[in-house]
């Protein structure tokens, strides 16, 4: 057997593997699954539009999932996370980081809070081996049941203006009541409305039967099924990081301009003074949104340059937005330079190519609040 090929086989499958197949999918790997890329080779602009325009439907059973449970599972989360989930009401979703001491991130994540004593921390599909072995790392003295349920669930994202109509009509679960960044447990499924995409949208979360039997009433509904091409432009053109490219061991949420999620109030938890420390100073760099005069896409890793010529940073995430219809990016560069309308380039393959730093949403958002 081929490298090639032995790498292949050692891919994970979701739940829904056969079901992107029969769908002609191109099949990607992503996270360490096999994942679908775009549906039919129609490129990803009909999956794009039919997210903001009607409504989407996603694979995301790659994700990891682990449960918190017991006396110390508050004070657990609070060492752990960023954010402060201190006397959240149950149903209360959040998100923030999982950090080191130096402040450089472990992984972003969304904590759900299911009970006074119990939560539910929905993690990267490629962070899940590392993010797990962390989380252990740091349970010990603290009385809690701690799993990874990685394996059991699978779960769906609904993503759209007419998600709220679909998941109620179509799946029979009712959603309404649901706010935006709140969860509920209807049995063993437990939906929440928080999205990745700008728009309004639920998650499901179930048995991997479940998921399945959502996933074909679904599409025999008529509900576009999306893959990770759309789910990236969707995602970029509202400013949402992505692990590895917008967040990484090396780049803190404060360097990322996530900031509001890091609640140095708190009395402890790990990162915390680095992190205070970088607030207080200034990160040396900063993520920003580049827009450029030209069509040319810039592609992460590419090089951002000063005026003069020198290299100030990188592209972290870059496209020709469907949305808006420019050229725009979002990189990480020097602080000297991340104030709105600094006129910077971008070097893309041979050519350098003008451009200026603007806000990092390039799409309006059409969450439910």
């Amino acid at each position: 057997m081929g490298i090639k090929q032995e790498l292949e086989r050692k891919e994970k499958r979701t739940c829904l593997y056969d079901k992107h197949l029969s769908l002609g999918a191109t099949m990607v790997s992503f996270g360490g699954f096999d994942m679908p890329l775009l549906y039919q080779n129609a490129g990803i602009a009909p999956e794009h539009y039919a997210v903001r325009e009607k409504v989407g439907l996603f694979d995301v059973s790659h994700m990891g999932e682990v449960t918190v449970k017991g006396r110390d599972a508050e004070r657990y989360v609070q060492l752990i996370f960023t954010n402060d989930v201190t006397g959240a009401p149950v149903g209360k979703i959040f998100y923030g980081m999982m950090c080191y001491e130096d402040g450089g991130t472990v992984d972003d994540l969304l904590v759900y809070k299911m009970g006074e004593n119990d939560f539910f921390l929905v993690i990267n599909a490629a962070n899940i081996d590392k993010d797990w072995a962390w989380m252990q790392q740091n349970a010990e003295g603290f009385d809690i049941d701690l799993q990874n349920r990685s394996d059991y669930y699978g779960q769906i994202a609904v993503q759209g203006p007419e998600s709220e109509h679909i998941v109620e009509t179509v799946l029979g679960i009712p959603c309404k009541e649901l706010l935006f960044y709140t969860c509920k447990t209807i049995g063993d499924v437990i939906i929440s409305r928080t999205g990745y995409t700008g728009e309004d949208g639920f998650e499901i979360y179930a048995s991997h039967d479940y998921i399945r039997e959502c996933w074909d009433k679904l599409i025999a509904a008529g509900v576009q099924a999306c893959g990770l091409g759309c789910r990236d432009t969707l995602r970029f053109e509202v400013g949402l990081p992505l692990y590895g490219d917008e967040l990484s061991e090396t780049i803190t949420p404060i360097m990322a301009g996530l900031g509001v999620f890091v609640k140095l109030e708190k009395a402890e938890f790990i990162g915390k003074e680095a992190l205070a420390t970088q607030k207080a100073e200034g990160p040396a760099k900063k993520l920003v949104g580049i827009e450029l005069a030209d069509k040319a896409i810039p592609r992460h890793g590419y090089t951002v340059l000063n005026m003069e010529g020198e290299p100030i940073g990188e592209v972290t995430t870059g496209y020709h937005t469907l949305s808006s219809d420019k050229s725009v990016c979002m990189a990480l560069i020097d602080s000297q330079y991340a104030k709105l309308d600094t006129e910077v380039q971008i070097q893309i393959r041979k050519k350098v190519f003008p451009g200026k730093v603007v806000k990092k949403q390039f799409y309006n958002k059409s969450y439910k609040k």
